[in-house]
């Protein structure tokens, strides 16, 4: 299905099919394609990881289409990692950088105070949880998420004394050796790692309410037995919605308890809305479907507005640094304030958490009709405009229990991923073995928009299941 709508086509160009066998850009242009991947293999680090899987050369880029050098036309429901609420280079958002390139302000200012930061603040405030902004402090930090969780973990053991630290099973908070301590993959750590509680996958085999509390109770047991081996933590962090383990949204009544007992312990909660932040999920921060206020909320991604950006928000009797503890030259990109605040003023105003429930619980249901027809589906999970797909091994191996799910398929998902990138779409891998497909659309996608990534990956899933590589 071709995209036609107009919000995502760069302004003089007129929509093409980016389907295989669709009408390939010139000679020259392959060339010119194929020599700057050539050159990026051997040029950069080993470590690179999206452009593996997403061979492409973006050169434009409008709301959810990308346009490679090649001339072929993708729909990316990556955004960046989650990291763009409002699509590329949304009109707002390049308005607003505009705005302070012209007007002569300077472009780096160590913490300083200035008229953009200010702005950043003030609407950053408006959107947090009021009882949280009542009494809410703001570090701005490095570029990226990690640094806001190091600042964070670095905060609650200053305020507490403490320094072991809460995570659970498959995390993941940053590449930065404490964010990676905490995360699911790491291997030594000062980390207690606790259950997350989930439905298709529950550690206790049970699932649903009963498996939630069951993940509750061993917390307040490690946390209360004296012999549990794991002392009094300076705090605990947790995702509202685990988007790289596979897009496992937390129970609400789960998010209490936490909420409880680490209250009752004098344990600072820490929410880690890197991914699941401005309205992705379906409201604006995603603590607030649980309903719970917590001690330090860390954020980035779509706060920049598309450039880099993160700040750790906590509470004021937390606020025992001295200055200069957690410092950093880049703190006060203002090109990054001035996008951000354009981007949380914008998805505000027009109620796009809302558009991401309501569309993002439409596009489930239809993703739960689809697992219907294929097998190789396991689950379709997910909340607002954060959804996942487990790929499974169609056939139960005989030594699989009856009342278990079949084992993860990463090789299945990685097909699905490249017969997507073949039909003009853009999706990431996520999960325990990358068996996931995550989608990731921008909150500005259209019903339009919405129905040809579906259509898309019903096609790829389609052909992948038939036996092919799509």
């Amino acid at each position: 299905m071709a995209v036609t709508d107009s919000a995502v086509v760069p302004v003089g160009r007129e929509p093409e099919e980016t389907r295989e066998g669709s009408p390939g850009a010139s000679e020259g242009a392959r060339a010119a394609h194929e020599g700057i991947l050539r050159r990026q293999s051997a040029r950069e680090s080993a470590a690179r990881t999206y452009a593996r899987a997403l061979p492409i050369v973006p050169v434009r880029a409008r709301g959810l289409t990308i346009e490679g050098a090649d001339g072929r036309r993708y729909l990316d429901c990556l955004s960046g990692a989650g990291t763009l609420a409002l699509g590329h280079n949304h009109p707002v958002v390049l308005e607003a950088i505009r705005k302070v390139l012209d007007s002569g302000a300077p472009l780096h200012v160590l913490d300083l105070a200035t008229p953009v930061k200010d702005a950043f603040t003030t609407e950053l405030f408006r959107t947090l949880p009021p009882e949280f902004a009542a009494r809410a402090r703001v570090q701005f930090c490095g570029p990226a998420g990690t640094d806001a969780v190091e600042a964070a973990f670095k905060l609650v053991r200053a305020a507490t004394g403490r320094t072991g630290m809460l995570a659970f099973t498959g995390a993941y908070h940053g590449m930065t050796a404490g964010a990676l301590e905490a995360s699911g993959g790491a291997t030594d750590v000062r980390v207690a790692r606790l259950p997350y509680p989930q439905d298709y996958r529950c550690p206790f085999g049970i699932g649903g309410e009963r498996g939630a509390e069951l993940a509750a109770r061993w917390t307040e047991s490690v946390l209360d037995d004296t012999k549990s081996g794991v002392p009094l933590p300076a705090g605990m962090i947790l995702e509202p919605v685990q988007g790289e383990g596979g897009v496992i949204p937390a129970p609400d009544a789960w998010m209490r308890r936490m909420r409880e007992i680490t209250a009752a312990r004098s344990i600072p909660l820490i929410a880690d809305e890197v991914q699941t932040g401005v309205g992705r999920t379906g409201t604006f921060w995603a603590v607030e479907h649980s309903g719970i206020t917590p001690d330090v909320m860390v954020l980035s991604k779509a706060i920049g507005g598309s450039l880099p950006l993160a700040v750790v928000v906590y509470r004021d009797d937390l606020d025992v640094w001295q200055p200069g503890a957690h410092a950093g030259t880049f703190r006060g990109n203002q090109l990054a304030m001035a996008a951000g605040t354009a981007t949380l003023a914008y998805v505000r105003e027009n109620r796009l958490a809302e558009r991401a429930a309501t569309l993002g619980t439409r596009m489930i249901a239809e993703l739960r009709r689809l697992a219907g027809e294929f097998s190789c589906i396991g689950d379709v999970r997910g909340r607002g405009l954060m959804i996942g797909v487990e790929l499974v091994h169609p056939e139960t191996p005989s030594d699989t229990a009856a009342d278990r799910p079949r084992p993860a398929a990463p090789e299945l998902a990685a097909a699905v991923q490249r017969a997507c990138l073949r039909r003009g779409l853009i999706v990431e891998l996520g999960g325990r073995h990358a068996s996931v497909v995550r989608l990731l659309p921008p909150l500005t996608i259209t019903d339009e928009q919405a129905a040809a990534v579906l259509d898309r990956l019903a096609d790829a899933v389609g052909a992948v299941a038939r036996g092919g590589s799509g």
